[in-house]
């Protein structure tokens, strides 16, 4: 009986163990866990649709920080943003940020075009360059509706 306990015992540690360690991937994978280090900048978007908390932040497809915060204007009507980016990568002052998608069954995320100029942001700033996020849905009612802009 003392061996069969002990089988028990085991099996239940692999499967606490194994429970533990899915439990970090999935919160390191959803972007639960916030990022060590880093400087927060601001935005204002027209439309944020399909980005929230979590989601990636890239520069030329590499992943350089995560929005941290969305807010609702009540003045502006605008989506204020605040989002995070690595120590190290400096961001000149004169980029645009946009909504991306990764594609038509993709999801969205925030990129960064960097500017030609020599000063980069500072932490606390706020991008006054933006592009929200454009609506799938809307372009292909237009293009079935025959609207094509003429």
């Amino acid at each position: 009986m003392s061996t069969h306990n002990m089988t028990e015992v085991l099996v239940g540690g692999v499967v606490l163990a194994c429970a533990v360690a899915f439990g970090v991937y999935a919160s390191q994978s959803a972007g639960l866990t916030r990022d060590a280090g880093g400087y927060e900048l601001a935005a204002s978007f027209r439309s944020l649709e399909g980005v929230g908390v979590g989601t990636d932040v890239r520069l030329a497809g590499v992943k350089i920080g995560t929005v941290t915060d969305v807010d609702l204007n009540p003045d502006t009507y605008r989506a204020d943003t605040t989002f995070s980016v690595k120590d190290g990568v400096l961001i000149p002052d004169d980029s645009a940020i946009i909504i991306s998608s990764e594609g038509l069954l993709g999801g969205n995320f925030v990129e960064v075009m960097p500017g030609g100029s020599p000063f980069y942001f500072e932490a606390g700033d706020e991008i006054e360059d933006t592009q929200g996020a454009v609506s799938l849905i809307s372009l292909l009612v237009k293009f079935v509706a025959g609207d094509g802009g003429e």
